[in-house]
């Protein structure tokens, strides 16, 4: 009944998610691998779903010198010390709505691994409905993971690529705040050190926030009809089109990155991890404000 409850949402791709039920169904399954990323880094060691390895996004999926993420050594080794193979079904969850499991999502996907799927609901949910917690930190055995070259032309978007994309008048998403979007804020609330010397968003782009794409009293995403309204009767997308998404630092564009890739099927869409805090701060080049 719960694949069938997602089936009915008229998503391109229900298979892309799993409801709380089917996880509490496989939490001892050695073909599923459950994933947690958090914002808050406390919140996994405070109680986590059983069997549920942590994938932290500062630690485990950025290079710790450069701005950029790890390699596909890294990559491999943190496969291996998770217990995941090619054919694991990963299925990430989180705090925030699933922001950040979006993105480590995001990021797995540059490495070529496609079986995954996002826990609807997140942390919220399987905890709104009384199911199990645990603290032990689970050891997996380690496996012998290869991956393929971290592919970064398909899903990510780089600077160059975003000012021909301005030039062409391609179309882009701005998923942060209004206020960031007309450049009232220069950064998020709490989040200064993240900030950019410039206000307001690269020409062009269309205001969605990020959060919309969920129902905020369960953290499940909307149904495709609801999300089409937004995105397209709204924001001017259509299918066809060639979908830049971008915010801050690329954490939050992963999540409409998820919702427009998976839940309504748009083949062309790259997540710009630059985002604000680069475009805002390059000498030369145009924004717009409010």
């Amino acid at each position: 009944m719960a694949v069938q409850a997602l089936q009915n949402r008229g998503y391109a791709h229900a298979d892309a998610l799993v409801t709380t039920e089917w996880v509490a169904q496989h939490l001892n399954d050695p073909h599923v691998r459950v994933i947690e990323s958090n914002e808050d880094p406390l919140l996994y060691s405070s109680g986590h779903i059983p069997n549920a390895v942590e994938v932290d996004w500062t630690r485990d999926l950025n290079d710790p010198i450069r701005r950029d993420y790890l390699t596909r050594e890294g990559f491999e080794n943190l496969m291996s010390r998770i217990g995941a193979t090619i054919e694991t079904t990963i299925v990430f969850y989180g705090d925030r709505n699933n922001w950040w499991a979006a993105y480590a999502m995001w990021v797995f996907s540059l490495f070529g691994h496609t079986n995954m799927r996002i826990m609807d609901g997140g942390r919220q949910k399987w905890i709104a409905e009384g199911r199990a917690l645990s603290k032990e930190a689970p050891s997996p055995k380690a496996t012998k993971y290869s991956a393929m070259t971290r592919d970064d032309v398909h899903e990510r978007a780089f600077r160059d690529e975003v000012l021909e994309h301005v030039r062409r008048q391609g179309k882009m998403i701005d998923v942060r705040s209004p206020q960031e979007y007309t450049g009232e804020r220069l950064h998020m609330p709490d989040y200064p050190n993240e900030g950019a010397l410039r206000g307001g968003h690269i020409p062009g782009a269309k205001n969605v926030p990020w959060a919309r794409a969920v129902n905020a009293d369960t953290a499940e995403f909307k149904n495709a009809d609801e999300l089409r309204n937004i995105y397209e009767s709204e924001a001017g997308l259509a299918k066809k089109d060639d979908v830049i998404v971008y915010c801050r630092i690329g954490e939050r564009s992963s999540h409409t990155w998820f919702v427009l890739k998976y839940l309504l099927g748009y083949p062309h869409v790259r997540n710009y991890d630059g985002s604000w805090t680069e475009y805002g701060n390059l000498v030369g080049v145009p924004i717009e404000k409010g």
